[in-house]
């Protein structure tokens, strides 16, 4: 991998702390040899478990994947297995546990909303798996440094006063699925740049393991 295309990745895609200039985006890590090797981790599918739908998007945080893959392999295998073997736009819109976990994935048929319509988040104790498998949702992540809660964890959400102007935005396509960490503050289902705002997406609510 050429230098330029090596640095970008690090510092776009996998590094578990997008720091730059303009602001704080997710867990912040500054062990070099560690986010290299999360990131090595992540590129190279050992977390598949058979699922070849979709990759990580570029901003999920490959540290904390790969810790909280490391620390409850069950739930993250028996996730990509289902993923895999479902038919994602067949299955009926609602609610489906995966056999022998507690997981839940919820199916949603829905739309995009205008930004200011649409709310913020983050968790504790779960992790959004995010996986827009039809038409185009569009996801927001907003800067810890200009963002501040504006109520209590109820009961595992919490909701930010933030900076539009701060905020990075990215489109979730059917190639591609996030992550959302406790320290990633989203926002989902935001209008995207097309005449057509009808989603289907899949969400999984997977343990945080302290």
């Amino acid at each position: 991998m050429k230098l330029k295309t090596l640095f970008l990745s690090l510092v776009l895609s996998s590094s578990p702390v997008i720091a730059l200039a303009d602001g704080v985006y997710t867990r912040q890590c500054n062990d070099q040899a560690k986010i290299e090797q999360c990131s090595d981790w992540m590129e190279s599918g050992a977390w598949r478990n058979g699922f070849e739908k979709a990759d990580p998007h570029e901003s999920v945080n490959a540290v904390d994947f790969y810790e909280q893959y490391s620390k409850n392999k069950e739930q993250w295998n028996a996730m990509f297995k289902w993923l895999e073997e479902t038919d994602l736009l067949a299955i009926p819109a609602g609610k489906h546990p995966i056999e022998g976990t507690t997981l839940v994935v919820s199916v949603e048929d829905s739309q995009n909303r205008p930004l200011e319509k649409s709310g913020t988040e983050s968790h504790r104790q779960k992790i959004d798996f995010q996986y827009a498998v039809k038409g185009i949702e569009r996801f927001g992540i907003i800067d810890h440094e200009t963002s501040t809660p504006n109520c209590e964890y109820r009961p595992d959400v919490i909701h930010y006063d933030y900076d539009a102007s701060k905020a990075r935005f990215y489109d979730s396509t059917p190639d591609k699925f996030f992550l959302f960490f406790p320290e990633d503050w989203h926002i989902a289902k935001i209008a995207n740049d097309t005449d057509d705002q009808n989603i289907r997406v899949i969400v999984v609510k997977i343990d945080y393991v302290e």
